[in-house]
């Protein structure tokens, strides 16, 4: 089992950045592939971005490519997400979620556990 709880939402202005922290607790953090995801209302839950357990090998989606930055930090059992260049379209419940092996890891059906997720607002 792992518990993610996710930290670091809140409201910013078009142009602006803010840094998600999703914090893990429970089994060997290092031995999962983590990834974020996230959820406007009334669509589906798309894939940000992920990263591997031990290498550090990473993938994002086409939409934060060069504006979003996924890292982790397994002494201290966290994941980061940097957000800069944020954009009002980026706004939705950003979800953490964790999983064995990388691939698939692009879907949310790929992954075993989830946080309850944070909250980013970009007004225009």
């Amino acid at each position: 089992q792992v518990q993610l709880v996710e930290s670091g939402g809140g409201l910013v202005q078009a142009g602006g950045s803010l840094r998600l922290s999703c914090a893990a607790s429970g089994r060997t953090f290092s031995a999962y592939t983590m990834g974020w995801f996230r959820q406007a209302p009334g669509q589906n839950r798309d894939f940000v971005a992920a990263i591997t357990g031990g290498s550090g090998a990473t993938d994002y989606a086409d939409s934060v490519k060069g504006r979003f930055a996924i890292s982790r930090d397994n002494a201290k059992n966290t994941l980061y997400l940097q957000m800069n260049s944020l954009k009002p379209e980026d706004t939705a419940l950003y979800y953490c979620a964790a999983k064995t092996g990388w691939y698939p890891h692009r879907s949310p059906k790929d992954y075993a556990y989830w946080g309850q997720g944070t909250q980013v607002t970009v007004s225009s």
